[in-house]
């Protein structure tokens, strides 16, 4: 029997969380950063005692909503390219609740976040305590069974003897490249505090490897097959690229081959703007360029990609009528999507072997094509950022576009890392954004989770404190969830934050409209006396005096001198900044040689509501079927 040491559970917990780490290509880094969160009734005796005593290096961050804590250990981990992380506590019931959607947004987008909600008496003697939710016909059922759908890894520890095997089984999720994601484990608000003779071993170092899985030479002679047999190859690049640390080899490959690049929104930023097999954004939000070749290609290439619903415009993107897939991907699942050939390996290993397999031999039939279209797209990307627009609503002069032309070309500093994750912004950065430094395009697509921007700013600042990071939200995500600007206040963290305001939740709108349904309950418009509906005046909100509010520098900008003039100040500042920035409403980018599949209404006694029915029917039949 080996040397016991007697803990509280959370105590162990927290000794074991600290002595993690993750070890990829000889390098070996602290796992764990730190622990976002709020002390509710339900974690504040338990947790609480044991990050207070400071008998770790763990810092504990004071979150100001759960779903903010979420969202910023994504933004940490996702910037740390998922070898550093954080964990997340609540208390139990609406606490834990608000972390259900942070865990979504994790395990969508395969970052790895612990997620440490506070649970019921696992004794029932408090029973039913505040807060909890009584299960007629399930005792064992609680709040924290919400979690079970959206996390890679779900368990509850009853025991304080329960943690050591949950925590094995946690963190082999959590460092696992293809299983990586959002990893909860329950901790009953009792066992927190129970004490046990844990084994010392339990708390060494544990260094997990992550071992690049090569692809088998078989594997490589399938993929050579196909590249070979194509004339007109496209390469989607994903995150995965970005997670195995492949963008030398994955620009290699296409600039020897002449195969042209599509970028995902995970995987935008790894390949730099100007090299010239990039052709940006693909999909639903990509570029005339890539989405033209993309309606061409005799191969698709889907490197480190989960093949989403926007990427590949619902199946309906690959218009060549022989076209194959090929699929470079570590997780089986993302795989075998749309019946693609599977190549189930790290990608740079991958890479590295199609490299030295077909060296100069190989070269794709695209010829001039790919440069025509870049230079094409180059000219249209130009006439965006210098777009002027009439007056907008309380006198602003700018559209989205041009704002995001003035940041990217002229304001910010090429490694300025930019956040955003939700609504039209993405959607134009994804087409637009010139990336000219590697890993500074920071924008959560996966889930789309309006409220991602600050929150995921401020994980991103903490874990690169030497840069400037700004967070770009629309007024409807700013106003769904920017608490955390607080807690940005309160840790001393500058991060920037431009909120475009147009209004409204225009992105929505535009959906809404182009399937023929009218302008309803997506423009912030006052309720008319008249009508009974919201079609009044536009509501004004003045969002620098919010974030003064909060102890934060607050800017205003409705004209392009006066955006100029206000990223200066924002750039001289030392603590957190926001910048109300009034945008001309409709001024976003549009679809460029695109489609989406939406459920659009069959049957309707609005006219241009069939109309878009039959032309969604008929754009349906030209897309793949799985």
């Amino acid at each position: 029997m080996g040397k016991t040491i007697r803990l509280t559970m959370a105590q162990a917990l927290l000794r074991f969380l600290d002595n993690q780490y993750v070890k990829r290509d000889g390098e070996e880094i602290k796992f764990v950063g730190g622990v976002f969160g709020i002390f509710g009734h339900g974690i504040v005796v338990g947790l609480g005692e044991a990050l207070a005593a400071g008998d770790t290096s763990l810092r504990f961050y004071q979150a100001k909503t759960e779903q903010g804590a979420g969202h910023a250990a994504i933004g940490y981990a996702k910037q740390n390219a998922r070898l550093r992380m954080m964990a997340v506590c609540s208390s139990i019931g609406p606490g834990a609740l608000n972390m259900v959607t942070a865990a979504g947004t994790a395990t969508a987008n395969r970052i790895p976040v612990l997620f440490l909600p506070g649970d019921v008496y696992a004794s029932r003697q408090p029973d039913p305590v505040l807060q909890q939710i009584e299960s007629p016909n399930d005792y064992t059922n609680s709040a924290n069974d919400a979690f079970r759908a959206v996390s890679r890894y779900w368990d509850r520890v009853a025991r304080p003897e329960q943690l050591m095997t949950a925590m094995i089984n946690a963190f082999r999720v959590l460092t696992d490249p293809a299983e990586t994601g959002a990893v909860t484990v329950s901790l009953p608000q009792d066992v927190q505090g129970e004490a046990y003779d844990y084994p010392e071993e339990f708390f060494a170092k544990r260094v997990h490897y992550i071992d690049r899985r090569p692809p088998a030479e078989e594997q490589i002679e399938r993929a050579l097959t196909m590249l070979r047999q194509a004339k007109k190859p496209l390469l989607i690049c994903g995150g995965g690229i970005r997670y195995s640390d492949a963008a030398g080899e994955l620009e290699t490959f296409c600039n020897n081959c002449h195969i042209p690049i599509g970028e995902t929104q995970a995987g935008k930023g790894i390949i730099l703007w100007d090299n010239p097999y990039n052709l940006s954004g693909i999909g639903a939000t990509g570029s005339l360029a890539a989405n033209k070749l993309a309606k061409e290609a005799d191969l698709i290439i889907a490197a480190g990609t989960r093949l989403g619903d926007f990427t590949t415009c619902s199946k309906w993107l690959f218009q060549n009528p022989g076209v194959q897939l090929l699929s470079l991907n570590i997780a089986p699942f993302d795989a075998y999507k749309m019946n693609a050939v599977p190549i189930i390996a790290d990608a740079k290993l991958t890479l590295q072997a199609l490299i030295e397999k077909t060296g100069k031999d190989y070269v794709s039939g695209w010829g001039d094509r790919i440069k025509e279209v870049r230079a094409e797209w180059e000219r249209e990307v130009d006439r965006l950022y210098s777009e002027d627009v009439p007056d907008g609503p309380d006198g602003s002069r700018l559209s989205q576009a041009r704002v995001l032309g003035e940041i990217n070309d002229k304001l910010l500093p090429e490694n300025t890392i930019v956040v955003t994750g939700s609504g039209s912004i993405p959607s134009d950065m994804q087409r637009v954004w010139r990336t000219r430094v590697k890993d500074t395009y920071h924008v959560e697509y996966g889930f789309s989770c309006m409220g991602y921007e600050v929150a995921a700013a401020l994980g991103v600042k903490i874990a690169k404190p030497d840069r400037e990071v700004i967070a770009l939200a629309g007024d409807g995500a700013y106003t769904m969830l920017h608490t955390e600007l607080l807690t940005a206040v309160q840790e001393r963290q500058k991060i920037i934050i431009m909120v475009l305001d147009n209004s409204g939740f225009h992105c929505i709108d535009n959906l809404q409209h182009s399937q023929g349904i009218i302008h309803f309950g997506n423009e912030w418009n006052t309720r008319d006396a008249k009508s009974g509906l919201l079609d009044g005046k536009p509501v004004q909100v003045d969002y620098a005096k919010n974030a003064e509010s909060w102890g934060a520098l607050g800017l205003r900008a409705r004209t392009v001198e006066e955006l100029r003039t206000a990223v200066k100040e924002a750039l001289a500042a030392t603590g957190p900044v926001l910048i109300d920035v009034k945008v001309t409403p409709k001024s976003m980018t549009y679809g460029y040689e695109s489609w989406w599949r939406v459920g659009t209404a069959q049957v309707s006694g609005n006219p241009d509501v069939v109309k878009a029915a039959n032309a969604m029917a008929a754009e349906l039949a030209r897309a793949r079927k799985f």
